[in-house]
């Protein structure tokens, strides 16, 4: 047995490995080599993602292990920049980033005349022009643990997105990157690193989408960094609706200043196997973080949160609701934790996870947690997990409703206690309009 687990474990090694092996860094910039080399020593020795971990008991990896992954240029021709299913919105009223395979699109991008102190762009371009205003913010959002994911990320940094805002600017308009997945090749790969920076008094509406093309394989392993500077606020809305054969690992890492606010909504609905991790810490006084989600798992679907909130300073608050929907044989995993330090008194904290399922074989794992370490707090944790109400479903067929309409009516109404959370009118009525379509994809499996 210990033979097995050994030589289990160095295949799994190896895959990371053979993974880091595709790609020659570029040397042009000797500290940005030195942090793709510390990483790439990091997935050599760090511990491999294990159900013998409390963060990894409740993933099956295994399907990932199998498939040899692989990079990609972008293959743009399938792709219609004008379709309404592709953006939020209209053309002249956002500004417009796309990121295909991993890599920047230019000519799918577009921003609009600019104020000083704005930039709205590609990683990979700043480090050929400003390179030492990246090094100034990449990586200072730390995880507490390494892992070997956010390391693989790291050991290959190449492009992604880069937003700064300099003191006391804000975004007339919407940004609106959207994360797209269209090579034609099976197991392709894509890992785009985004630093998104807003200094002090500075505001901006960011929207992120995830999308692939068909049902083709492939895996998607990013990383977000967000500083928020003092008084800075951010609205952040991330949708993934990935391929249904895709791999989708998302790790949002966000540090906060003095009286900063963020608002983020997560609304995942696609992907084979996805992941969401979500880190924030506060570094500075009355600093506040709202996180809403919505998760619907399909059938065989597999979807996973990871919330990490450290309160490390007084008077700052937190709120963190995520409602999930589960059909057929679909599984949920839902592990919240937030972490109230000793000198951070004044903590108002509250933690709330609900799931619907709509099927006997559905399945949810759920794990909120307080860890408090202060004696003057405000803070609660909950957690549901249910069926259809009978009485409800019994109400409107009564009325004349028929089953399929009647669910879905329900479920709408369990999502809108969620998407009413969304300030942007068009965002909402965008999600809106997915969730309803999905259910009639199901209704009409069933």
């Amino acid at each position: 047995m210990n033979t097995q687990f050994a030589q289990r474990q160095h295949q799994q090694r190896q895959w990371f490995n053979d993974i880091v092996a595709q790609q020659v860094a570029d040397e042009s910039l000797p500290w940005l080599s030195a942090t793709r080399e510390d990483a790439k020593r990091a997935i050599g020795t760090i511990a491999l993602p294990d159900r013998k971990q409390e963060q990894w008991r409740y993933s099956n990896l295994d399907r990932l292990y199998k498939n040899t992954f692989h990079y990609s240029d972008p293959e743009l021709c399938a792709f219609d920049d004008n379709a309404p299913a592709n953006w939020v919105y209209g053309k002249d009223e956002s500004h417009r980033l796309v990121i295909a395979n991993g890599r920047y699109v230019p000519e799918l991008s577009s921003s609009h005349a600019l104020p000083d102190g704005i930039s709205i762009g590609s990683l990979r371009q700043m480090l050929a022009t400003e390179p030492d205003r990246v090094a100034r913010w990449l990586g200072q959002n730390a995880w507490r643990t390494p892992d070997m994911f956010s390391e693989l990320n790291r050991a290959l940094i190449d492009d992604g997105v880069f937003i700064q805002l300099a003191e006391n600017t804000s975004v007339d308009k919407p940004i609106e990157v959207l994360y797209l997945n269209i090579s034609p090749e099976q197991n392709a790969l894509s890992q785009p690193r985004s630093l998104l920076i807003l200094e002090a008094g500075a505001r901006a509406s960011i929207i992120e989408r995830f999308n692939g093309s068909g049902d083709s394989a492939y895996f998607y392993n990013g990383v977000t960094e967000i500083s928020l500077g003092a008084n800075a606020s951010l609205q952040h809305y991330r949708l993934q609706n990935e391929s249904s054969n895709a791999h989708h690992l998302s790790r949002i890492a966000l540090r906060q200043d003095t009286a900063s606010h963020y608002r983020g909504v997560n609304i995942a609905t696609g992907a084979a196997w996805s992941r969401t991790e979500i880190s924030a810490r506060f570094d500075g006084l009355h600093a506040s973080c709202d996180l809403d989600g919505l998760y619907t798992v399909a059938e065989k679907q597999y979807t996973d949160f990871h919330l990490d909130i450290v309160h490390s300073m007084p008077h700052c608050s937190s709120r963190e609701n995520f409602k999930g929907i589960v059909f057929g044989q679909g599984r949920a995993v839902f592990d919240g934790r937030i972490l109230v330090e000793k000198h951070a008194q004044k903590t108002d904290a509250q933690l709330s996870n609900n799931n619907l399922l709509l099927s006997q074989f559905a399945e949810v794992d759920t794990k909120p947690q307080l860890e408090i370490h202060a004696d003057d707090v405000k803070c609660s944790h909950g957690t549901t997990v249910g069926k259809l109400d009978p009485d409800q479903m019994f109400y409107l067929r009564s009325r004349g409703i028929d089953e399929h309409e009647a669910r879905k009516m329900i479920c709408l109404g369990f999502a809108e206690q969620v998407l009413s959370e969304v300030d942007d009118e068009k965002v909402h009525d965008f999600i809106h309009d997915q969730i309803a379509a999905l259910f009639l994809r199901q209704d009409a499996l069933s």
